[in-house]
């Protein structure tokens, strides 16, 4: 079993991209499971999702308390929260920021970074950075394929922000080394 947290900030879509990340895993022929964990948090809070993919049905219903993969939608949460805390050595965590981060990342574990933001902004015309963020997702990681992401992004929205949504996952997708 394989699993992912992803760390936001409330309003950022974190839930809505472990859902789709979960669709897109199980038509990718795996077991997935997505889940969000909050409380009575608002908007622009800390909140975390998580997803679990296996070739075997799930039956585990803790938090992901030591992931393979770690995603990171507002990068000032580094600072608040330890978002690396056990992730795995040789994880994957993906961060949105236009700099590279400076120091506190851990040892043994990739680190990439993306501007989602700008992807988002020049894309859909507002900073929402989650389906951005799962196109860099599929490419870093091989767990869901981009079509399968494709398709659950079009069944979540419709007509042209669909289309936009899908537009924003393949720029990540290719910025990240996803090959099309």
């Amino acid at each position: 079993m394989r699993e992912l947290r992803i760390h936001g900030r409330g309003g950022q879509g974190s839930v809505t991209a472990a859902e789709l990340i979960a669709v897109a895993a199980f038509e990718s022929g795996v077991y997935a499971q997505a889940f969000p964990a909050f409380g009575v948090e608002r908007r622009g809070a800390p909140v975390q999702a998580f997803v679990r993919f296996s070739d075997k049905k799930i039956r585990l219903r803790s938090q992901v308390y030591e992931p393979d993969y770690v995603i990171v939608q507002d990068s000032t949460l580094i600072k608040d929260v330890n978002v690396f805390q056990g992730l795995k050595d040789g994880g994957i965590a993906i961060i949105n920021t236009e700099r590279a981060p400076d120091g506190g990342l851990p040892e043994g574990v990739k680190v990439l970074t993306i501007d989602a933001t700008s992807i988002a902004l020049e894309v859909l015309g507002v900073p929402i950075t989650n389906t951005t963020l799962m196109g860099a997702f599929a490419a870093a990681t091989g767990e869901i394929e981009l079509g399968a992401l494709e398709n659950a992004l079009r069944h979540r929205f419709a007509g042209s922000m669909a289309d936009k949504n899908v537009l924003a996952a393949r720029r990540a997708y290719e910025q990240t080394g996803g090959v099309l």
